[in-house]
């Protein structure tokens, strides 16, 4: 049992590590790959590799439910905020530091629980109320021209309209989740990347070479892919609240990859931002993982 819960806890950090890089890496791709195929590129990594670990795994198959006429609105969603979301980093990235974009991905929890209020009418507690009121105040800080004044840069509104369609795309794949999560990934990952792919043959795919371009489908494998992959692998022993307080390590994660590898500077108004939303997240994590009870012995792969 112990040991079944320390191979979830590597699992989970695993999930929250290789989600971490893709800031990083695509920011280094971008210089010759649009964010149109880049975009593309990293959703069809993901499915094309996760349709390929599906096949190895036909226990996860049999335990799907078959999909029904009342599940395309969501899958129809979910596949246009996913072409959407990613072009939207992309853009994102070529217009900011890395590092500040990866800190922002965690506007994504606010998004997501905003709408879960708005639109499905679920319950938000004081407690994540004061956490989402400290995670915007560091977004709003992380996109700020550094003029001091209300002003805000291109590439962090578009990562915060990226953090809203992932939002609502997630409230989508909520509802989708039980009808099999390596399923979701396989449809989110081809549709969404053949829609971006699309588009980028219309709006432009850069220069790359065919080594950049396998690079940027082997980081959508491992960054979005595996890492979903880990990630509900260790939800089976940890449960979905221990598991999520792993992965909101890799926002942080990120970051501190871009001021290492990338040579971007440490700003004061950077720390302070990286204080605050770090404040936000462990609030948010304590509360759910208050709220969420401990999985049964019977749970796990």
């Amino acid at each position: 049992m112990a040991e079944r819960a320390a191979k979830a806890v590597v699992f989970a950090v695993l999930a929250a590590v290789f989600y971490a890089v893709s800031s990083p890496v695509s920011k280094v791709l971008l210089e010759d790959v649009s964010p149109y195929l880049m975009a593309a590129l990293l959703y069809l990594g993901a499915g094309i590799g996760m349709a390929a670990v599906r096949f190895l795994s036909p226990s996860k198959r049999a335990e799907e439910r078959p999909l029904t006429k009342n599940d395309t609105p969501y899958i129809i969603g979910m596949i246009v905020l996913d072409i959407a979301a990613p072009i939207l980093l992309m853009y994102g990235l070529l217009n900011s530091p890395a590092s500040s974009v990866s800190l922002l991905n965690n506007f994504e929890i606010v998004a997501t629980t905003l709408i879960a209020l708005l639109v499905f009418g679920e319950r938000v507690t004081p407690t994540t109320w004061a956490a989402i009121v400290l995670i915007t105040i560091s977004a709003i800080i992380l996109s700020t021209a550094g003029t001091g004044e209300l002003s805000f840069s291109h590439g962090s509104l578009a990562v915060i309209l990226a953090c809203v369609c992932w939002g609502l795309e997630n409230n989508c794949t909520r509802r989708l989740s039980d009808s099999g999560a390596l399923r979701i990934v396989v449809i989110k990952g081809i549709f969404s990347g053949l829609g971006a792919l699309t588009i980028a043959a219309f709006m432009g795919m850069g220069t790359p070479s065919a080594m950049e371009i396998l690079g940027a489908l082997l980081l959508g494998f491992v960054s979005y892919g595996m890492s979903l992959f880990f990630y509900i692998t260790a939800q089976a022993s940890l449960g979905a609240a221990k598991v999520s307080a792993y992965y909101a390590m890799a926002p942080f994660i990120g970051a501190f990859l871009s001021l290492a590898i990338l040579g971007e500077s440490l700003t004061e108004m950077f720390a302070v931002a990286l204080i605050v939303m770090a404040a936000g997240v462990v609030i948010l994590t304590r509360e759910t993982l208050r709220s969420e009870p401990a999985p049964s012995p019977s749970d796990g792969a």
